[in-house]
């Protein structure tokens, strides 16, 4: 990151070369981490419990494939929440000193890697997804025969192992992790120097390349259930059943794409143009990107309990049908 180091800090190791403990406390930004933390987690605690009950529920198999990339999407954010909220509020707690607690910049590096894989897993669990939709949607016949639920958890595992080995490439010599201001976080460093630069361009190219493929998907997959959204009854069920997954993953895009385009735009902005970073700017749309794990689980939470009550009213209004035709059979038993 493009910034003033002081004099004092020539020698210091890499992840405090620009921005050097101590830094000026804020009671306002601790108390926002802790209450932050404390309801990303508990939203995506109640979402996964959601989640779980809907897979019990789930008959077809591209519903139960769909809610493990789902479950994959509120394990990924609840994890990203506890490790990186934890030592966040843990610093504003006991405001220890990072030089002192980290003097080989471990501790700082494993912060970077856990923002950096916690960042991408979202847009890339979001971007396999909608691929995962359009050939469901587009190709069914395909799909039924390649995607089980062994595969879609085969597909969230392989995007956190990709993410995984991104978030590694500082630690080989690409880019570099450094503390951030004020002094709870540890980010990339963003700067032109060519070894930065490439490793900013592969965080920022890789979240929005994820988005594009999402929004590009998730288009033709939604003009193509409308469509066809007119059919036999047994036929518009299913179809009903396709738009309500498509209506998630379309609320889940727009929410991603608004949380952070602004902070991936930014760092691509800076890097290429060897800008000196604005570091309150930086902090927004950081904070941005991070409310994306507080409104994801809640599209989960709203459209799953809708859907509950769609079965629901479907079994309730079924059920005097399903007496009295049992009632005239019983009469035409004892008739005969």
């Amino acid at each position: 990151m493009v910034g003033s180091a002081s004099s004092n800090n020539t020698t210091a190791p890499i992840c405090f070369s620009i921005h050097s403990p101590p830094f000026k406390y804020n009671h306002t930004i601790a108390y926002f981490s802790a209450i932050f933390s404390g309801v990303g987690l508990s939203s995506n605690l109640f979402a996964f419990i959601v989640l779980i009950k809907a897979y019990q529920r789930a008959q077809s198999r591209s519903r139960c494939s769909f809610l493990i990339f789902l479950s994959g999407l509120v394990v990924t954010d609840f994890m990203g929440l506890l490790v990186t909220g934890s030592i966040v509020v843990s610093f504003h707690a006991t405001r220890f000193n990072w030089r002192e607690l980290d003097p080989h910049c471990h501790f700082c590096n494993f912060m970077g890697m856990s923002m950096v894989f916690y960042g991408l897993c979202p847009l890339l669990l979001g971007a396999s997804m909608a691929v995962e939709r359009f050939m469901g949607i587009n190709q069914p016949f395909s799909r039924s025969t390649n995607m089980s639920k062994s595969r879609a958890l085969l597909t969230v595992v392989m995007v956190w192992v990709f993410a995984g080995c991104i978030s590694l490439l500082p630690l080989g010599g690409l880019g570099s992790y450094h503390m951030q201001v004020p002094g709870s976080w540890c980010f990339i460093n963003i700067s032109s120097k060519p070894l930065d630069l490439i490793f900013c361009l592969i965080f920022s190219l890789v979240g929005l390349l994820s988005l594009a493929v999402s929004f590009l998907l998730n288009t033709v997959s939604v003009v193509t259930l409308l469509r066809v959204c007119c059919g036999q009854e047994a036929m518009q069920r299913r179809r009903n059943h396709e738009l309500n997954m498509m209506g998630q993953l379309t609320c889940i895009m727009i929410i991603t794409s608004i949380c952070w385009c602004p902070l991936l735009i930014f760092i691509l902005k800076c890097a290429l143009s060897a800008e000196t970073v604005d570091l309150d700017l930086l902090l927004l749309f950081l904070r941005l990107a991070c409310l994306n794990q507080i409104c994801d689980p809640w599209i989960y939470i709203l459209c799953q309990l809708s859907c509950l009550r769609q079965v629901t009213s479907l079994h309730k209004s079924r059920t005097p049908l399903l007496r009295l035709r049992s009632w005239n059979a019983t009469r035409t038993t004892d008739r005969s």
